[in-house]
């Protein structure tokens, strides 16, 4: 009886918590799938893939009204990997998005963790790929290309809607951290415009981040061990000899990145049709030139999604791939790939990608998937 009554209690509890926020939402995803897929010089792997189409997360949001037309939010969202229960990220709470926000008249402006204006979460306004940045080497930001992806320490702000069209701004006052002065934090910056009207969906988006706090010193062997660890190996070398001795290089301070994504879709009714470019002139000394084609349809009562893109321009890079290709001159590359999307209810779907990618002059022996070999996956996604 007594444990009934306990039980009784806490039920109780509960029920008046999710009645005093009741503008709270708990909401998720978990995709897991088996991926078959093998890179030029590589080997054939068959994996177990959590997230391949959309990233397995939890998350927690809500909203209150403030009245007047205001309200505030967040976003609280975590990544995890659906294979072996790991976080996505390890030592983050919410991975993918930390978010806090006000609405108005004004618009929108809010601050914390989040995707950059070409990459995804509730700040991003993509266009023009229908595989968006998800499907692994089909993905927009797959590793041919360049995009930002999600930053701590954001500002965002969005305007009110004018006919259709909504103007982006966002900064970063530290890509991972802002604890230095300043100058010595790695700083992004993003601005652009979308317009969604009737049939239509378009952005322009540039981006760049600084790398102002890109150089590293020198590694020294006091850096890696302490004297009295160095002298527990009595290896014969005095720790005054040694302590001050060169054990990794410096590295240079990184160049600027800047990135210009464009994109339009024209909603059809049974399909869309879409277009994107991307301008990217990176750090290492890539400068490239993308062009994507893609489109969704609904088929058979799923969604299927085709996408094709070219890619041109010149590399200097060292360590591409995972057999470490040194390039310095020209790159070709292009990728195709198909998906399809059937639902088995409203929260679960089966879904299916198969890609191929092959690159030419400087890339033509990279060993990555993006660059050359296929990918094909099937997989299952539940929203809750």
């Amino acid at each position: 009886m007594k444990k009934t009554l306990i039980a009784m209690g806490v039920l109780g509890a509960f029920s008046s918590l999710a009645f005093a926020a009741s503008n709270v939402t708990l909401y998720g995803i978990i995709e897991e799938g088996v991926i078959v897929q093998k890179a030029k010089h590589g080997d054939n792997k068959v994996e177990l893939n959590s997230g391949f189409g959309q990233g397995s997360r939890w998350g927690i949001k809500g909203v209150e009204d403030l009245g007047n037309g205001y309200s505030a939010g967040f976003v609280l969202e975590q990544g995890f990997n659906a294979d072996n229960g790991n976080e996505a990220t390890s030592g983050k709470a919410f991975n993918r998005e930390s978010f806090l926000y006000v609405k108005g008249g004004f618009g929108s402006f809010g601050f914390g963790r989040t995707g950059a204006l070409s990459f995804t979460q509730t700040q991003a306004i993509l266009t023009g790929w229908a595989f968006g940045p998800s499907y692994g080497a089909g993905s927009w930001q797959s590793a041919i290309a360049n995009n930002f992806s999600r930053m701590d320490n954001v500002l965002s702000y969005a305007t009110p809607s004018f006919n259709g069209f909504t103007g982006h701004v966002m900064y970063s006052n530290g890509l991972t951290s802002d604890s230095e002065k300043w100058s010595d934090n790695n700083h992004y910056y993003g601005i652009g415009v979308k317009y969604q009207a009737n049939a239509i969906r378009s952005s322009l988006i540039f981006e760049a981040a600084d790398n102002k706090g890109s150089a590293t010193a020198a590694t020294l062997v006091s850096d890696v061990f302490t004297e009295n660890q160095w002298k527990a190996l009595d290896n014969g070398q005095a720790w005054a000899d040694v302590k001050d001795k060169v054990v990794g290089d410096a590295t240079a301070k990184k160049k600027p990145i800047y990135v210009i994504n464009y994109g339009f879709e024209y909603n059809l009714g049974s399909w869309t049709p879409m277009f994107a470019y991307q301008f990217a002139h990176q750090d290492h000394g890539r400068r490239t030139h993308m062009f994507g084609l893609s489109a969704s349809a609904q088929v058979a009562g799923g969604k299927a999604m085709l996408g094709a893109r070219y890619l041109f321009g010149k590399d200097e890079a060292t360590k591409v791939g995972a057999n470490k290709v040194k390039v310095d001159g020209d790159v070709r590359a292009w990728t195709i790939g198909a998906a399809y999307e059937y639902p088995l209810s409203k929260r679960t779907a089966v879904k299916a990608y198969a890609g191929y990618a092959d690159s030419g002059k400087e890339w033509k022996e990279v060993e990555d998937v993006a660059y050359n070999g296929y990918q094909v996956y099937l997989g299952l996604r539940h929203a809750f």
